[in-house]
């Protein structure tokens, strides 16, 4: 079960800390910024350019803070990454309203019009596409992403400062008296010497976020156990190559998806030891073992099928326009030299998103396993919602850092995000297990979720934000 804190009783004492004007200088004259975000991944990246192209902001002073080296926006590789992310329409949006979607789109993309899900033990199946073929997401790779980011963050140089290979070692917050001579901001000392202050410092450092840590923030957090493969993978032909398949299987996940007509992504969460015996493969072995998985009937069985096949019997009759037609998946050909990586999967979720003068985003805030593809999504969606608290309380004169708009954001993230972490949770479990009642179970759930429209469309529409 995910834990969240409870809003109910008094707050914590660094929530009831004085808020401070929201201008003027510290002592010793040092450098003074609006807004600091730390962290130059994709979320924190976007943060910053959000935070630089929002007209109530314009005279802000916002830094971002990177620990690694520029990435180069202006060359793209010939041969495809093998991190890649589900872009849905509604992170689309958000890219697109400060510019970087048209660097996006300028480089390359495959959007995909359906997605196919369905069980390795039985015949259940559920298929998610709108009405007239439109797009429902796209496939992007983390380097185009952030290609194209970097390439807006560079147009918007006279908005937004950025420091890479900058990384802080040490943070002083505000002191609960404000008439002890100490700073009201909070204080950022780099690892090369330098210290910054800032009215509003926003964590967008990732899983392990040292910003949550340094700020006294607890997280709820384990390991499932399970290691995603991942892979640039070729296809037998080509094909319009616009359907994201999943398969669950008892060992966990697999996922094919769209790159181009002839190449897709693979993300294979499995056990370790089967993750290490993948990644050690000879390429032919591996190709196998991939098209296996996607087609092998060795977990089917015979009695959930027959039980299953009844419902579906029952369901064509009495709902003939909710059963969906099986598509087979593409057979893959040949995997890419070096492409194949791996990296641990687990579940965090920070019990509060904000403290006075922090904000946390994107992994800093929540982890997700990727089988719904939302990890990334739900950062994005973060940025868009604090950016909206922030240009609000920059409109009306608020200090940045006060907890008043800050806990508006972190209520209307968690009513968001919680739901979605919730159900990605038992979905892994759910599936997770070979048991004929928790198969059975699942086999009659998926077959009538896929067959009742208005649930169907009520879960691409909440994905899909």
């Amino acid at each position: 079960m995910l834990l969240v804190s409870c809003r109910a009783g008094l707050p914590s004492l660094q929530r009831l800390l004085p808020q401070s004007p929201s201008r003027g200088l510290t002592s010793k004259g040092a450098t003074v910024y609006d807004a600091v975000i730390s962290g130059g991944g994709m979320v924190g990246t976007a943060m910053a350019c959000a935070l630089g192209s929002d007209p109530h902001l314009g005279h802000k002073k916002i830094l971002l803070l990177e620990a690694g080296q520029r990435r180069d926006g202006d060359r793209l590789p010939e041969r495809f990454s093998n991190r890649v992310s589900s872009i849905t329409p509604g992170s689309a949006t958000l890219l697109a309203g400060f510019g970087a979607w048209d660097h996006v789109t300028a480089m390359r993309l495959k959007a995909f019009k359906r997605m196919q899900v369905w069980d390795a033990c039985s015949d259940a199946l559920i298929t998610f596409d709108k009405d007239g073929m439109e797009d429902m997401g796209y496939i992007v790779e983390n380097d185009v992403v952030m290609a194209a980011l970097t390439r807006q963050l560079s147009a918007m140089s006279d908005r937004v400062e950025v420091l890479y290979r900058s990384r802080a070692s040490r943070y002083t917050w505000p002191s609960l008296y404000q008439n002890d001579g100490a700073s009201p901001w909070v204080q950022i000392e780099l690892s090369g010497g330098q210290t910054i202050h800032t009215k509003l410092l926003i964590g967008a450092d990732g899983q392990n976020s040292s910003v949550r840590s340094a700020s006294g923030i607890r997280s709820v957090q384990w390991s499932y156990d399970q290691v995603a493969v991942v892979a640039t993978l070729q296809l037998s032909e080509a094909t319009d190559n616009n359907v994201a398949w999943q398969r669950f299987l008892p060992t966990g996940p697999i996922a094919l998806l769209p790159l181009s007509d002839t190449c897709s992504s693979l993300v294979w969460s499995t056990s370790p030891d089967h993750a290490s015996r993948l990644l050690n493969m000879d390429g032919e072995s591996f190709v196998d073992a991939v098209n296996s998985a996607f087609w092998s009937n060795e977990s089917y069985s015979d009695f959930i099928s027959s039980a299953g096949s009844v419902l579906r019997s029952a369901i064509s009759f009495l709902m003939p326009s909710g059963t969906s037609a099986r598509q087979l998946p593409p057979s893959v050909s040949h995997v890419d030299t070096d492409s194949r990586a791996a990296f641990p999967l687990g579940m965090c979720h920070a019990t509060e998103y904000v403290r006075h003068r922090v904000a946390l985003i994107g992994d800093a805030a929540h982890r997700v396993h990727p089988l719904a593809g939302q990890g990334v999504n739900l950062g994005f969606g973060d940025v868009a919602c604090l950016v909206q608290h922030l240009s609000r309380a920059a409109f009306n004169g608020q200090d940045l850092g006060s907890t008043r708009h800050l806990l508006q954001y972190e209520t209307e993230r968690q009513r968001h995000n919680l739901p979605i972490m919730a159900a990605i949770d038992l979905l892994k479990r759910l599936y997770n297990t070979k048991q004929a009642p928790v198969v059975l179970l699942r086999t009659l759930g998926l077959q009538a979720t896929n067959a009742i429209l208005p649930a169907k469309e009520q879960i691409m529409a909440f994905a899909s934000k």
